[in-house]
């Protein structure tokens, strides 16, 4: 599985900047670390997302935190890929009907629950607007499901910096308590007082929101390619010509990505039903 190194650098270069801004100004580098000001906020962050949503959709989030470091499936070669393979099942169902556009799918493994999904009804005979209904359905409610994770890291990333001032709110009263008793330890009441709010505004900007719109544009993109489907897989359902097909499903596509003649990108001789000049 490919990695996404441009996370990685934007990870690894947050976590730089700061680490080198500290060790530009200071040679006491543990005073910025604390097990207790860590717990303090990472607990009261995941305390408080347990108790605001279901258990197993905050694990669910949890888990996402490292899918972020790989690129999402769906980029300009793969949509055009999606096109290609939509026209060729158009020219299987043209000339040889749906028993051999079955034949085929069934001998290859579809790993795609949409894909698979538009197969099945497309086998059903379902078409036209029917067939898009339950298609665009499926795709929404797929759609809302994913976000339900990007949702629970944004609102983690709204927690954490609240946990953080909860944390100088209890340093500094421990520092207000030791002022008369002992006031060597202010300096620890203070250290704690303001390491919470820094950790929380950390987490919270370089970890929980960052990934919050990472996955929700990951998403997004995802029913972007699964809205190419649809339409491919109603024009499927008409019977259109490649060509056709090639000319509407071109319009999800990049410019650069166009598929000039149907027949010509695919290399099947037995699609070369249609010529005609293009203007891309």
């Amino acid at each position: 599985m490919k990695i996404s190194w441009e996370t990685i650098g934007g990870i690894f270069g947050g976590v730089g900047l700061f680490i080198f801004a500290i060790v530009l100004n200071t040679d006491n580098y543990w005073m910025f670390f604390s097990v207790s000001s860590f717990v303090m906020v990472m607990g009261g962050t995941f305390a408080a997302s347990f108790i605001s949503y279901n258990g197993r959709y905050v694990t669910r989030s949890l888990t996402q935190l490292v899918q972020i470091l790989f690129p999402s499936n769906v980029n300009p070669q793969t949509l055009f890929q999606n096109v290609g393979m939509i026209i060729k099942w158009s020219i299987i169902l043209r000339k040889q009907g749906i028993p051999a556009l079955e034949t085929i799918t069934k001998g290859t493994k579809i790993d795609d629950d949409f894909v698979k999904y538009g197969v099945n009804l497309l086998m059903m005979n379902y078409e036209g607007g029917e067939l898009r209904d339950m298609l665009e359905n499926f795709m929404d409610t797929t759609y809302e499901r994913a976000m339900v994770q990007s949702e629970i890291l944004k609102t983690m990333s709204s927690i954490a910096p609240a946990f953080g001032m909860i944390g100088t709110l209890v340093g500094l009263i421990i520092m207000l308590d030791s002022m008369g008793t002992d006031p060597g330890s202010i300096g620890k009441g203070l250290a704690i007082a303001l390491l919470t709010t820094l950790y929380g505004i950390l987490v919270a900007q370089l970890i929980f929101k960052p990934a919050s719109l990472k996955i929700a544009q990951k998403e997004s993109m995802m029913k972007f390619r699964n809205s190419l489907l649809v339409e491919g897989f109603v024009l499927l359902s008409e019977r259109k010509n490649p060509a056709v097909i090639q000319d509407a499903l071109n319009s999800f596509l990049d410019p650069r990505f166009h598929f000039k003649i149907a027949t010509k990108d695919l290399d099947i001789p037995e699609a070369k039903e249609k010529k005609k000049p293009l203007f891309s």
